[in-house]
């Protein structure tokens, strides 16, 4: 409670921490968030842009809320397909309206969305779609479950690898510490990004979206352990000779007791610090194999693989509503490395002596 109260005396760390919180919050509640489900598709709709809400009518009075749906025509002047709004019926805004059926959490079935069109045959698209008539919108809360989560899922494997690996070689030292330390050497001159790319490329075609996304989060914690089990081994042949790692040999404590219960306890600062500022380099990694189109595959979203479509120089100039994957993968990045830099200067004196702070 003391870190957290800290990190709201930040103005910078505490704008990070609302952000990545209102992120999760919105990820976790995507499907009563989303107007439409993952699997919504509506071809005739390719392309539609963002959908027009009106709180003024044609008399000058103002109204609820009310869109208009989009009609799709060939514009031959312009020799391209053009959008135009259907005026002849109105489609007002509601809350809590019925919808397409999901659980809600996972464990309550329920139609309910948190808005959308009071009547049915209204379409409300707050980003546009993409290609295949997908809502951009309701797309980037789902794959947002993916991009914010491949991180922490990743550090599962990675930091009990790391703290271990790590405090076995520091604590017993010699031939040990050696062997092992050339080891994850090795481990760390691979390069990781190369590899996840090959990797990635014979991955078998049948697999499914929810295999590759473990497998990639495998894949990443296998070659990111290494270096910080480097870390950890240095500040673990500082601690082992403390007085009291000394005194629980005297009285027999066994060698992994000594590790698990005296030692690696008091690298918990370095190893909350190293969490926070891990995740980021994992939302890229997977977000960068998704957009090269070795990750998360279609139908199934992430912000990688929706962001992929955004690269052809036309969307970018015409579909602009096509980048915002990009801008949240910005975002969430940027909070996770303000909110660690925080952290390492809360919870390491060090740190704040280097940087002035008293």
């Amino acid at each position: 409670m003391e870190v957290i109260k800290k990190i709201f005396q930040d103005k910078f760390a505490k704008a990070a921490f609302i952000i990545l919180l209102a992120l999760y919050v919105i990820i976790l509640l995507a499907d009563f968030i989303a107007p439409y489900s993952n699997t919504y598709s509506n071809r005739d709709m390719s392309y539609a842009p963002p959908s027009k809400i009106y709180t003024i009518d044609e008399n000058g009075n103002y109204s609820r809320p009310y869109t208009y749906n989009y009609i799709r025509e060939y514009e031959p002047a312009l020799m391209q397909t053009v959008f135009k709004q259907d005026r002849s019926h109105k489609y007002y805004l509601r809350l809590f309206p019925k919808g397409e059926g999901y659980k809600f959490l996972g464990l309550i079935p329920t139609h309910r969305h948190l808005f959308g069109t009071a009547e049915k045959g209204g379409q409300l698209y707050l980003l546009g779609t993409d290609i295949n008539g997908r809502d951009v919108f309701s797309r980037l809360l789902f794959g947002g479950r993916i991009s914010m989560t491949v991180g922490f899922l990743s550090l599962l494997v990675v930091f009990p690898i790391g703290l271990l690996y790590g405090g076995i070689s520091g604590y017993f030292g010699g031939i040990v510490d050696t062997l092992m330390m050339r080891f994850a050497e090795a481990i760390m001159a691979i390069p990781s990004f190369y590899l996840l790319i090959i990797l990635a490329a014979i991955l078998p075609s049948g697999m499914t979206s929810v295999q590759r996304f473990a497998l990639i989060v495998v894949i990443l914690a296998l070659i990111g352990w290494a270096g910080f089990a480097r870390v950890v081994r240095g500040m673990v042949l500082s601690i082992k000779k403390e007085d009291f790692v000394q005194a629980e040999k005297t009285i027999g404590a066994s060698n992994l007791r000594i590790i698990l219960k005296h030692i690696l306890p008091q690298t918990t600062s370095y190893v909350i610090i190293a969490m926070t500022l891990s995740v980021p380099s994992y939302i890229l990694a997977e977000s960068g194999l998704s957009f090269l189109g070795l990750g998360i595959q279609q139908p199934d979203a992430s912000w990688g693989n929706m962001l992929k479509e955004a690269q052809e120089f036309t969307n970018i100039l015409y579909r602009p509503w096509l980048l915002t994957p990009g801008l949240l993968i910005f975002i969430a990045v940027l909070s996770f490395n303000l909110l660690g830099d925080a952290i390492r200067d809360i919870l390491d004196p060090k740190s704040r002596a280097g940087k002035g702070i008293r």
